[in-house]
């Protein structure tokens, strides 16, 4: 008895994650073991009865969360884009201004993949929707299957750091900072990561171009009636855009405005101007753009302009983020009803994987709740805190400690699991030792996106398995027999990109400026040096109108 007195906190978290080892939902396992240790630590007399008349305030607490409210409008936001057709369009579009090139196809897929995580911020989305649609085409034109695999799981993967990602909502909701200083500040590692891909990807078509084939010039489906490509007038276009939008963003946002709001700000000039010359050249038939430019512009620019003006009013101020992904809802609704692809079946299934999604969440975070009631109050809090403090290596020891940590459970927990059930018992820790809580959930972002590409439970991977083939099959287009994807091909392409991942956290940890510019807009004035000097008075004056203090009223 004295033992299990003594080290109830370790005991409790052993048994959660035994429970999760037997398979047991998270969120039943969570509040399960939250109340069986509540009522042991009730019998031994370590706690009171009324340690559970706090669990009903703390459940009205989450469901009154204003910004968990961003989940389901930035998840909503995502599938109306997602199954109105914009992700076809994209990889088709995308995939032949770069096909000619070697690797062009695996570039289209980086690429897309980023639009795809600033659009729709949830993984299984941006890899179903880019295995159904470029997996085949990769297969078909003799790209090598691991490549082809991993690049597309790789890719899904960037919606997990890139804004409006639903996982930087939880974790700055667990870490109690803002969503948009997350967003913010996971700006920056998103692009760096997504060029990481970029650079991987090209130095395959440099070092083993047969891996990475271009497209053959019969499945090049650009072309002007002239035989050119028709990318001179696209680039022509988005150079004068570019020109503009440098020119007008310091007449916008002034020359000191932070680094975020300067890209985001620059961004949507670049792609207003890139618009309205697309749709003067098709209304007045000017004649100067091509086709080309004409498809790629009227494509791409859409769905861009409406998430960098969400995440643009989140960065100003203008908006927070719960009301810019209310916004963003509203904006996909109308571009679909503009694409004419809004009908009752596809509202009916946004609304029906929204309504699941965050049901999802919110009972893990109930039970997350439950669990961290009772272990706080048998002093697990403190239990991790001395494990974790007295680390070697002081902060760095932390910080590796932590990043293998999370890198090792990933293998068995989703980021949901992950930011529910660990990120509460971390974040504390990283603030006392003076760590910025922002960069902190930045860090643990990016090693979370291996979650999903860990082999075998990686999540990415068995959305990918579900669309690709598994059997050989006869191509549609060029009739020839193409063999099926193996499972192991898909765990083998999922290494390079994992190493990657890998690599950006060690990034970010040697460069912190990635993720705190975010600060660059916050105030320089310490306020320990403020004096307040209240003038007119002298040695003798009395803050009071009549020289004395208004007298308390008595009760009747």
């Amino acid at each position: 008895m004295e033992f299990l007195i003594a080290n109830l906190a370790p005991i409790m978290f052993a048994t959660l994650v035994v429970l999760l080892l037997f398979g047991y939902p998270v969120a039943f396992a969570l509040a399960a073991n939250g109340i069986l240790f509540g009522v042991i630590g009730i019998e031994l007399g370590l706690l009171t009865p009324a340690l559970f008349q706090a669990l009903p305030q703390r459940v009205f607490g989450i469901i009154m969360n204003d910004t968990l409210l961003a989940l389901p409008f930035f998840t909503f936001m995502g599938l109306i884009l997602e199954r109105s057709g914009m992700a076809e369009d994209l990889l088709e579009t995308v995939g032949q201004l770069f096909g000619p090139m070697r690797g062009g196809l695996a570039f289209a897929v980086v690429a897309v993949g980023a639009l795809l995580a600033a659009t729709t911020g949830v993984v299984s989305a941006s890899v179903i929707s880019m295995g159904l649609i470029s997996l085949p085409i990769m297969l078909r034109y003799g790209y090598d299957r691991r490549l082809a695999t991993g690049v597309i799981a790789a890719s899904g993967t960037l919606s997990q750091i890139i804004p409006p990602s639903l996982t930087l909502i939880i974790l700055a909701d667990q870490l109690g900072r803002s969503v948009g200083d997350m967003y913010r500040g996971a700006l920056l590692p998103g692009l760096v990561l997504t060029g990481l891909y970029l650079a991987y990807v090209a130095g395959l078509a440099i070092v083993s171009p047969k891996q990475v084939p271009a497209l053959p010039p019969e499945a090049r489906a650009f072309r002007e009636a002239n035989g050119n490509s028709g990318a001179r007038s696209l680039v022509v276009l988005m150079t004068m855009a570019l020109g503009f939008a440098i020119g007008t963003m310091e007449l916008v946002v002034g020359p000191d405005a932070p680094v975020d709001e300067q890209f985001v700000v620059g961004m949507l000039l670049w792609g207003g101007f890139a618009f309205a010359a697309a749709t003067a050249n098709r209304v007045f038939k000017l004649g100067w753009l091509s086709a080309v430019a004409e498809r790629v512009t009227f494509v791409m620019i859409p769905p861009l302009a409406l998430v960098f003006l969400v995440l643009g009013t989140i960065f100003i101020g203008v908006a927070t983020p719960t009301e810019g992904g209310a916004m963003g809802a509203v904006g996909a609704l109308i571009l679909a009803l503009v694409r004419r692809r809004m009908n009752l079946t596809l509202l009916q299934q946004a609304m029906d994987s929204t309504t699941r999604l965050t049901c999802f969440a919110l009972f893990i975070l109930i039970g997350s709740t439950v669990f961290a009631l009772t272990f706080r109050a048998v002093n697990g809090d403190l239990w991790v805190e001395h494990l974790l403090t007295n680390l070697p290596g002081g902060h760095w020891g932390f910080l590796v400690f932590v990043s293998l940590f999370v890198f090792v459970a990933a293998f068995f927990l989703d980021f949901f699991e992950l930011a529910f059930i660990i990120i509460p018992l971390l974040g504390p820790v990283a603030d006392k030792m003076g760590i910025d809580l922002v960069w902190f959930g930045i860090l643990i972002a990016v090693n979370m996106q291996t979650s999903f590409m860990h082999p075998p439970f990686g999540l990415a991977l068995f959305y990918l398995r579900s669309v690709a083939p598994h059997d050989d099959y006869r191509d549609r287009v060029t009739g020839t027999t193409v063999a099926g994807v193996r499972t192991s091909q898909i765990y083998w392409g999922s290494v390079p990109f994992i190493v990657i991942q890998l690599a950006m956290v060690v990034i970010v940890m040697t460069f912190p400026g990635l993720v705190m510019h975010y600060k660059d807009g916050e105030s320089k004035i310490d306020p320990s040096s403020v004096k307040i000097e209240v003038q007119g008075g002298g040695a003798g004056f009395n803050p009071y109108d009549n020289g004395e203090p208004p007298a308390m009223p008595t009760a009747p």
